[in-house]
């Protein structure tokens, strides 16, 4: 099978295609922005995060130059992934190392690097937290100051992109962020496209009805298109392809926006502000939040989420620098840049890992990148927010889109002149999927043959070691989030308070261990349907809190229950000593589809949100974007009390 070979192939422009005037309210039609150069890249002096008196002076673990960090990172990753195999090969050097145990070590070895990057990642950024109060600033010294006020000269396409998705919600988003921008002032310098794939007559239906009204609402001051294709050729990228070839070349910035994203627009205009005054700058990545759910699925996941996100985030940006992250969406793009470099055909051959690239986001940023612009992620708390799927099913079907997509990265690691950095990053979005499915098959072999010959034979010290090893990081990354909260009093209070804090962050973790090899069956059922020939499915997701009944999650997740009753049975009937120890995974794998039903259960997730379990800011202190949307979870805001009348007014009144 040939390898692909990305060229930095233009997309070519064409004129945008009339619309009818209730679906568009085109802009003036303004030059194509001039062809940006390949910048010559140069970090700030490290002591100095930028000039002005707002900067913040930036940490000590800041000031190590970039390369260095880099090569420190690597080493301790390799470090740990040496310490972690070495203690296995020598827990299982009990009676001589043969065959089987080579195998289960090399397995134990590929679920060991994720784990340990991630357990570095969180180290990094709890220093990172605790060593400096601003900082994002101090990570990217460009970033535009908070109280910029300076002129938007630019012009950006606020991008969402839909395919049979909840019209009414989608407009909603957008509404609230188009107020936001006229009531800035610079409504003129954005245009709204609503890209759409759909193709189910329901969602057409109320999508022409919903951004027509969109359009007629807002036409006299922010421009508002509604664009459908008849086909989703290329998924999303090819949707935003479309963009870029129909009214790419009026605009200089593009932000993505996925359906269910809502991004204040101070956020945006921050955004805006330093793309244009970093024209090195390709790609700038905000930190999106899950917006507050009542789902009793989502609630624990939006926590642990709304806990790491920054530090961890932090600790990944302090040694990828301008070779970030691009996560697809609440993301802004130079247009021009990802036109002429950032061009996704598809892979040639067939069979799923062919055809066109399904996650590409981390792919278009590897290629940005490689034409000399930076990638950079945004590390501002608040302003950017999505949401978190409602159920287990949902969440297990999107998460194998992304395994499918993410295996394809495997002919993409060749591509030449990416950035090492870019590969590994690459790596990393196969990894996690590989390392996942490499536990599930250590699994069966540490199990299987115990029927035979009593199975592998351990050390117990050295397997202990092993143990504590890998459940110290696997829980690093929980445990720095939840010491950086519960150390800082404002933090506490904004997850609800020290009580609600330490209870909703072991529920957390208890539902992190419940959800691990329920996923990783998943993955690895999905990794083998590729080997075969089978794809995932992609399709809508369904947002709404909802409750899945027991046969629909036993269609979804029979794999895992039949794998865990078998596990289950083959342990009981042989029951060798220590067959206990492995019994838990498959015991909760076994329970996949009571997990769903009862994590599924809305009056739970009003049950726990009304408790303020798993509590998050958003909850606490909902900006004013999010109290807009009048979610179940945010209580609504209570009106002042009246204002007591002194005499003087009393009469006045009277």
């Amino acid at each position: 099978m040939p390898e692909p070979s990305f060229c930095d192939e233009p997309i070519p422009m064409q004129a945008p295609t009339h619309l009818p005037a209730a679906h568009a309210v085109a802009d003036p039609a303004r030059p194509l922005p001039k062809s940006v150069p390949k910048p010559v890249l140069q970090s700030a002096p490290p002591s100095v995060p930028g000039a002005g008196p707002h900067r913040a002076r930036a940490p000590a673990v800041v000031a190590v130059p970039v390369q260095l960090r880099r090569r420190l990172f690597a080493l301790l990753v390799a470090a740990t992934v040496l310490v972690a195999t070495g203690l296995m090969v020598w827990t299982l050097s009990a009676g001589g190392l043969d065959g089987l145990d080579v195998l289960i070590a090399g397995l134990f070895a590929l679920t060991v690097p994720f784990n340990a990057i991630a357990f570095w990642n969180a180290l990094l950024g709890l220093w990172l937290m605790r060593a400096g109060p601003d900082l994002a600033r101090a990570l990217y010294p460009s970033l535009s100051d908070l109280g910029d006020r300076s002129q938007v000269s630019t012009s950006t396409a606020i991008l969402s992109c839909i395919r049979n998705e909840d019209a009414v919600a989608v407009g909603r988003n957008l509404d609230l962020m188009i107020e936001g921008l006229v009531e800035a002032g610079v409504a003129g310098h954005f245009h709204v496209y609503v890209l759409s794939d759909s193709n189910w007559p329901e969602c057409i239906a109320a999508e022409e009805a919903r951004f027509a009204e969109l359009a007629e609402r807002w036409h006299d001051r922010l421009a508002v298109t509604y664009r459908r294709r008849d086909d989703n050729a290329g998924f999303k990228a090819g949707n935003i392809r479309d963009f870029c070839a129909r009214w790419g070349a009026r605009h200089d910035f593009m932000l993505v926006l996925d359906a269910d994203s809502l991004m204040a627009p101070e956020v945006v205009l921050r955004m805006v502000r330093t793309m244009q005054a970093r024209p090195e700058l390709g790609i700038l990545q905000s930190l999106p939040a899950g917006l507050p759910t009542a789902s009793a699925f989502a609630r624990p996941l939006q926590f642990g989420m709304r806990m790491l996100m920054k530090g961890f985030t932090a600790g990944s940006a302090w040694w990828q620098q301008d070779v970030g992250p691009y996560w697809g969406h609440n993301a802004m793009l130079r247009v021009r840049p990802f036109i002429e470099h950032c061009h996704l055909p598809p892979l040639p051959g067939r069979g799923p890992l062919a055809g066109w690239v399904l996650s590409h986001d981390q792919v278009e940023g590897a290629l940005m990148r490689r034409a000399g612009f930076e990638v950079r992620v945004m590390l501002l708390e608040g302003g950017s927010w999505e949401e978190t799927p409602t159920t287990l099913t949902e969440y297990l079907r999107r998460d194998l889109r992304w395994c499918h997509g993410n295996m394809q990265y495997c002919r993409l690691l060749g591509l030449p002149g990416l950035h090492p950095v870019s590969r590994v990053n690459l790596l990393l979005a196969i990894g996690g999927f590989i390392g996942s499915t490499a536990w599930v098959l250590l699994m069966v072999l540490l199990v299987l043959p115990m029927a035979f010959d009593g199975g592998p034979t351990f050390l117990p010290g050295p397997g202990l070691a092993v143990f504590a090893l890998s459940m110290g990081m696997a829980f690093a990354p929980k445990l720095a989030a939840l010491l950086e909260t519960a150390l800082n009093a404002d933090a506490r209070a904004r997850f609800g308070g020290g009580t609600r804090l330490s209870v909703s962050a072991l529920g957390d973790m208890a539902f992190s261990i419940i959800m691990a090899p329920i996923l990783a069956v998943g993955h690895a059922c999905l990794i083998a349907g590729l080997l075969f020939g089978r794809a995932a499915v992609w399709g809508a997701q369904r947002r709404l809190v909802h409750w899945v009944r027991p046969p629909a999650a036993l269609r979804r997740l029979w794999p895992q229950t039949l794998f865990g009753a078998a596990g289950l049975a083959w342990l009981a009937y042989f029951s060798p000593p220590g067959s206990l120890f492995f019994s838990p995974f498959f015991a909760i794998v076994l329970c996949a589809v009571p997990v769903a039903v009862l994590s599924s259960a809305p009056g739970l997730g009003r049950l726990a949100a009304a408790m303020g379990l798993w509590r998050i800011p958003e909850e606490t202190a909902p900006a004013p974007l999010v109290v807009a949307l009048q979610l179940p979870a945010v209580p609504a805001p209570h009106p002042p009390p009246p204002v007591p009348l002194d005499d003087t007014a009393a009469e006045c009144a009277d």
